[in-house]
Order: C-alpha cells, then structure tokens, then sequence
C-alpha cells in the first residue's frame, strides 16, 4: 500500500520542493503544474505552491495524507477544476483516489455520510468509488486543484461516473484544466 499526500508550501523560485515519490507541482501563481516522476522537483515561480506526492510512508509536516492501493498500472493527473458561483458538482464518483486543494473560494463536499466545509488551501480526501456532492458556498466562484491517481487506461479521458441517470445529461457548471496526466513509474 503507498501513501498520497499533499503539502503546500510557499517558496521562491527554485527552492527544492523534493520528495521520495512521483511528484506534481501546481505553482499558484502562475496557474501551472508539473510532473516530477523521480520526485526532483523545484518551485517553478515565487508563492505559494501545492506539492503532492505518492511515497510509502506519510511526511509528519503533510497537510493532508491517505494510503492508496497502486492495483494495476496507475497514472497521475493533476488538474484545476473551476466553478463559477452557486456552482455544483452532482452526485458522481471517480476512477481511483485523490486529494483536493481548494485555492479559491469556499466549497461543501459530502462523501460517505458527512459534510464539510472546504475554505481557501483546505484539503480533502475522496476514496474514487465512493459517491461526492459538492457546492459551492459563499456566493463567489470556488476552484480546487487536485491529484488522482487513476487508471492508465483512461488516460486522456474524464474520470467522472455520475451516479443519477437524470445527472448526465444535465448541464454542468464546472470547468477542468488538465496540467498532469501521465504515468507512474
């Protein structure tokens, strides 16, 4: 079993941000991200930066962290999902696990039977197959970026599974910005 964890961490440009693992980088500032598959990875501007890693054991100074079954050939998709105020995410799943960052805005997520709030560089854990609402709050437009590690055979294609049958082809509020979609090593 491996670990996925995130830090964030406020850096200049250059400063070392390595770690033992595959490694993405989302530099804030610039709205970007990177793949450090060996895990060397340096800050790419000044600010603040979201760091996650897969690696066997939890850092002690990681914001958030969660074991992860690597079952199969795996890859990493890092990406910015966006959405505009009183947006909603409807009941869905995705293809394997991951960690949020919310970098804008407040947002409500309910998974397996509990609701939090999720403010500003907040953090949070969705197992894949387990169904998430999510809205929203504050009335002004919200954004997360995030880690999943999924499938290797969906690279390039969504992970979202809406659980409604009337969900599908509803229209949707938020947009996806994929930085990262490549394969463990």
């Amino acid at each position: 079993m491996a670990v996925l964890q995130v830090h964030v961490v406020d850096c200049a440009a250059g400063d070392d941000l390595a770690r033992p693992g595959p490694t993405a980088v989302y530099a804030a500032a610039a709205n970007a991200a990177a793949y450090h598959p060996d895990g060397r990875a340096v800050a790419a501007a000044d600010g603040r930066h979201v760091v996650w890693s897969v690696v066997a054991e939890a850092a002690p100074d990681a914001l958030l962290a969660a074991p992860v079954a690597l079952d199969g050939p795996r890859l990493m998709r890092c990406d910015r999902v966006d959405f505009p105020a009183n947006g909603v995410a409807f009941l869905h799943t995705h293809q394997g696990p991951g960690i949020r960052v919310q970098v804008e805005g407040l947002f409500a997520v309910e998974t397996e039977g509990r609701r939090q709030e999720i403010d500003t560089w907040g953090a949070w854990f969705e197992a894949g197959p387990d169904p998430v609402y999510a809205e929203v709050r504050g009335g002004a437009p919200a954004a997360f970026v995030r880690v999943m590690l999924l499938p290797v055979a969906i690279q390039g294609s969504p992970s979202i599974r809406y659980v409604r049958d009337e969900d599908r082809d509803r229209p949707k509020s938020q947009s996806y910005t994929v930085f990262v979609d490549e394969p463990l090593p």
